[in-house]
């Protein structure tokens, strides 16, 4: 079964396409009554394009700022990957250093620490944990209060491991006794 139309003349067409393209103009017409009294004006356009500008431009900033700290901080992983062959390298030193034997291997040790280092420093890294520097809790980690009267009281009277930061950003704290002194202690009793 076909659906079967009957055929227009031309002329019912062309006026079925105006009174159509009329109504349309009248629907037209009174959206733009209605809109009419909301339109902005000139001044408020140009306001809210340099609110849009500003905004751009600081959401640009924010990207540029959040791309350079994900390359700066990218190697991050990597060098806590890397502390425990300084660590190693470290404790190499320390009990290398009582035996007469190791003197000639020790000094290889200690130029491959030192090289080690310094091409870590050249990415940011710096080592942190010295002792009778001042206790710092964002830097160090106490496990153990020594009575020491040789290092004032607060201070770093043993360093167990080595901390390093990269930048601002703290890879890991240095683990270390802090110094208290036996007058104090006795005081406080």
């Amino acid at each position: 079964m076909t659906d079967h139309t009957p055929l227009q003349p031309k002329h019912e067409i062309t006026d079925q396409a105006d009174q159509d393209t009329s109504a349309e103009m009248l629907v037209e017409e009174e959206d733009k009554k209605e809109i009419g009294p909301n339109y902005i004006t000139e001044e408020e356009a140009q306001e809210i394009r340099l609110r849009a500008l500003a905004e751009m431009e600081n959401f640009k900033k924010r990207l540029q700022k959040d791309h350079d700290e994900q390359i700066r901080y990218a190697i991050d992983n990597l060098l806590t990957d890397m502390l425990p062959v300084l660590d190693s390298l470290d404790l190499a030193i320390q009990y290398g250093s009582n035996d007469d034997a190791c003197k000639d291997i020790l000094m290889g040790v200690s130029m491959t620490r030192k090289l080690f280092l310094d091409t870590l420093k050249q990415y940011g890294v710096t080592v942190l944990g010295e002792i009778n520097e001042p206790f710092n809790p964002e830097l160090h980690e106490a496990i153990a209060h020594e009575e020491r009267e040789d290092i004032p009281e607060g201070h770093v009277s043993t360093l167990h491991q080595r901390g390093y930061q990269l930048y601002e950003r703290l890879l890991r704290p240095a683990k270390v006794s802090v110094s208290s002194n036996k007058n104090n202690s006795n005081t406080n009793k």
